[in-house]
């Protein structure tokens, strides 16, 4: 019965170990991935803010044409949500934070009597609202991990039709916000109409110093910078929800590997003590049984 047990013991701590090389090695390539992600951000935040800071000095040459596209909806009707995932799991909360908080969004859109129609990027996403029967109507997979621009304006292009076509009346976006190697957050943000930067539309603030001349005019300029700062924030967002989704990986391995160092402690001491009990059950059957001929032999 002890040799079964130390052979079943041997047999699922061979197993354990085998398990912790496939840990380390996956948490050793997402945190190269990491520092990859993180320079495509580097990379990627001058040509956000450069279209941020053309949109706004679009919006203050003329307010007017700019609120047909920036601000809040007055009437929310029917909206279209985008939600940010990963391809893959064994990255902790990653998934489950971002598909929890569009659940909420889509519940609280319905509670006030509002239509959703359901856009997501990875694979995880799909299967997880079909379980709750919310239907997507487009579904965009196998980009999550090394997303490029031409992924992002696919998606944009998608999410950006309806509201285009007057079918909808906001787009939001929920992804996870890339703050630090230690805080990443799901977040929901607005994509349509642009969000109001607050300085000029529909404020009371002066316009740009000095003079400022638009070619082509206000109205279609903005019509033409509108899709292309929704690519943006798509693409910025894809990319924070890689480096968020290798960065949760990384701590999720290093964890699993941990554990499975505690678990082989522990399983190789339950196995010393059955080997010793073993032992020692041996050598008092040996003990006995030479007693009992040194007995019968003085008999």
């Amino acid at each position: 019965m002890a040799g079964g047990q130390e052979r079943a013991l041997r047999r699922r701590i061979r197993s354990v170990q085998s398990t912790k090389k496939i840990t380390k090695a996956m948490e050793l390539i997402a945190a190269s991935q990491i520092v990859r992600s993180l320079n495509r951000m580097t990379a990627n935040r001058p040509y956000r803010e450069g279209m941020a800071r053309l949109v706004v000095e679009a919006a203050k040459g003329d307010p007017a044409a700019a609120a047909k596209l920036l601000g809040e909806p007055e009437e929310r009707h029917r909206v279209a949500v985008l939600t940010i995932v990963a391809d893959r799991g064994l990255s902790g909360p990653y998934n489950a934070s971002t598909l929890r908080a569009t659940e909420r969004l889509i519940a609280q859109l319905g509670t006030s009597g509002i239509e959703v129609r359901l856009f997501t990027v990875g694979k995880k996403a799909p299967g997880y609202f079909r379980f709750r029967r919310q239907p997507v109507e487009h579904a965009f997979t196998g980009v999550s991990e090394r997303p490029s621009w031409d992924d992002a304006r696919r998606v944009a292009a998608a999410v950006a039709a309806p509201f285009l076509a007057g079918e909808v009346d906001q787009v939001l976006l929920v992804s996870t916000r890339y703050r630090s190697a230690g805080s990443q957050a799901a977040e929901v943000r607005q994509l349509l109409p642009l969000p109001d930067p607050g300085t000029g539309a529909g404020t009371d603030e002066p316009g740009p110093s000095g003079y400022t001349e638009f070619e082509p005019d206000v109205e279609t300029l903005l019509a033409e910078l509108g899709p292309r700062a929704v690519e943006s924030e798509i693409f910025t967002a894809m990319l924070e929800g890689a480096a968020s989704f290798f960065t949760a990986q990384q701590r999720a391995m290093a964890a699993a590997s941990d554990n499975a160092d505690e678990l082989i402690r522990t399983l190789t001491r339950v196995m010393n003590r059955a080997r010793q009990d073993a032992i020692t059950t041996e050598i008092m059957e040996i003990v006995g049984g030479a007693e009992a001929l040194r007995h019968s032999k003085g008999a």
